[in-house]
């Protein structure tokens, strides 16, 4: 039992951050809520027939999909059920790294999750059949590594994109997406659309997201902050801008997220 984490060799590397394996018992609280982050995941439970996440608001509706499914990545917070969360694997995509994999618009795993055996058939079943036979989990860790390069398909991204990524993803507190763009040669709309498809969402608030991302990398193990340290640091014009970027993004206020800290950054226990 444990949790294991690795990332593949390349060329997968490209693509995918990581690789992760949780056989744990289940925790003392019943949902736990999961930050955004850039990139698409799979998700491969092996404890239930199914995956649970529910709306991080006041109704926390529950939305049910196969035990496999792809999808993200999320624009806002998640809450998902620990009961399930015993034995699952997963794979954290790099961003438009779900594209190369799956070839579907970007966009369309962001609207729902998607259940692996839509996209690939007996052979997505197949997978989750032999992870359930594996007892290892480095061995299991090996399996899903060699099934994701065995169907790696094209096309990847295209160049304007990579270029775009790494612009943004080299500094993201002071990215500027107009220039950026012409630098790719291509009209506001077509690099628009290309990015959103490759990507799934938009350059502007995938900036964004990952300057949401470093103050949340910034501040995670910190004892106390200084926000207005932080806002100006992080690239926001000031302290209540970075106060509304946690409440579209977290669902909550900075002040909560430190309160609600637990041992996983993207993971804050709930009730």
């Amino acid at each position: 039992m444990g949790f294991h984490a690795v990332a593949p060799a390349p060329p997968l590397d490209a693509l995918v951050a990581r690789l992760w394996d949780w056989d744990m018992p289940p925790a003392a609280h019943h949902y736990e809520r999961v930050l955004p982050v850039p990139g698409a995941a799979l998700i491969i439970n092996l404890h239930e027939d199914e995956t649970r996440v529910y709306t991080d608001d006041a109704e926390r509706r529950c939305v049910r999909a196969p035990a496999a499914v792809i999808g993200g990545p999320c624009l806002r917070s998640q809450v998902i059920d620990t009961s399930e969360q015993v034995r699952v694997m997963g794979v954290v995509f790099r961003p438009g790294g779900a594209h190369a994999l799956t070839g579907e618009d970007h966009e369309s795993l962001i609207a729902r999750d998607i259940g692996l055996e839509d996209i690939f058939g007996s052979h997505a079943r197949g997978l989750r059949e032999q992870l359930l036979d594996t007892p290892d989990p480095l061995l299991r860790l090996g399996v899903l590594e060699h099934w994701l390069l065995a169907h790696m398909r094209m096309p990847r991204l295209a160049p304007e994109v990579l270029h775009a990524l790494d612009r943004i993803g080299a500094c993201p507190q002071v990215a500027r997406i107009g220039s950026l763009v012409r630098e790719t040669g291509l009209s506001e709309y077509r690099f628009g659309r290309l990015f959103r498809r490759q990507v799934g969402m938009g350059p502007k608030r995938y900036a964004r997201l990952l300057r949401f991302r470093t103050v949340v990398e910034t501040v995670h193990r910190c004892g106390t902050v200084d926000w207005s340290r932080v806002a100006a640091d992080g690239g926001y014009g000031d302290q209540p801008h970075l106060v509304h970027e946690f409440r579209e993004f977290a669902g909550m206020t900075p002040t909560a997220f430190m309160a609600a800290r637990g041992p996983y950054m993207n993971h804050l226990p709930l009730d």
